[in-house]
């Protein structure tokens, strides 16, 4: 009985600030009732706070009422990565609850309800690469196939192209010029969603906290997948030495 009042008035937050479109959302008691998503490009280390202070104002709910924390951690922009990770442990770390991460690929592959299908969440890596996964959705629930990775477009097309299933790919990266080089690769195996589908959305990751254990505060980090720049730059110079 405890647990039903407990999951009856829980309060969380979930923020995904991963690529270019800030996406917060806020379930109280038990009720998905405000979201938001900015798509156009802004700095996110500006806008997340006012964000999240606008929409619990707009529902009427403090930061001392709110219970859980979801952040996606990556892949993805490492500095959009890193403002959204840092403010949700800062928040956990201050109200002492509480704090998820989920993979923001995974996040945004939870846009297709569709079976029988692969579905693919992609990000811009830039230098042909992508941050990609693979999911499945088995009797309602997203699989994953393969873990996130970092790797060319050109190779994950190749072993997409081996694959005998129909493939959704999902990306707010999907130029024209990109779609032209999965059809070519793929033909009539390569699928696609409107375009409002293709962008994460913070209020799927409201219920990571029924599929997996809080993870320690201390602990959360960016999930970056490679080094970045400067960190592959330092390796080198220290191998050269």
């Amino acid at each position: 009985m405890g647990r039903d009042v407990e999951e009856m008035t829980m309060n969380k937050l979930a923020i995904d600030t991963s690529t270019d479109i800030l996406s917060v959302a806020i379930m109280k008691e038990n009720n998905v009732v405000a979201e938001t998503m900015t798509i156009v490009k802004k700095d996110h280390s500006s806008k997340l706070m006012p964000t999240v202070v606008q929409l619990m104002d707009e529902v009427q709910l403090t930061p001392e009422q709110v219970q859980k924390v979801i952040v996606g951690n990556g892949p993805g922009s490492y500095t959009g990565t890193r403002i959204g990770v840092t403010m949700a442990k800062t928040f956990a770390w201050s109200l002492n609850i509480p704090i998820y991460t989920e993979s923001s690929l995974r996040n945004l592959a939870k846009n297709v309800c569709t079976e029988d299908v692969l579905i693919c969440p992609f990000f811009d890596a830039r230098r042909q690469n992508v941050f990609a996964g693979l999911y499945e959705r088995r009797s309602g629930t997203l699989e994953t196939v393969q873990e996130d990775r970092h790797l060319a477009l050109d190779l994950l097309l190749r072993e997409l192209n081996e694959q005998h299933k129909h493939v959704i790919f999902l990306s707010p990266h999907i130029i024209e010029s990109v779609r032209a080089s999965i059809e070519h690769s793929l033909g009539n195996k390569a699928q696609f969603v409107e375009p409002v589908f293709h962008n994460p959305r913070a209020s799927h990751m409201l219920y990571v906290d029924r599929e997996k254990e809080p993870s320690p505060v201390h602990l959360v980090a960016p999930n970056y997948i490679r080094l970045t720049e400067a960190e592959a730059n330092l390796l080198q110079k220290k191998k050269d030495e």
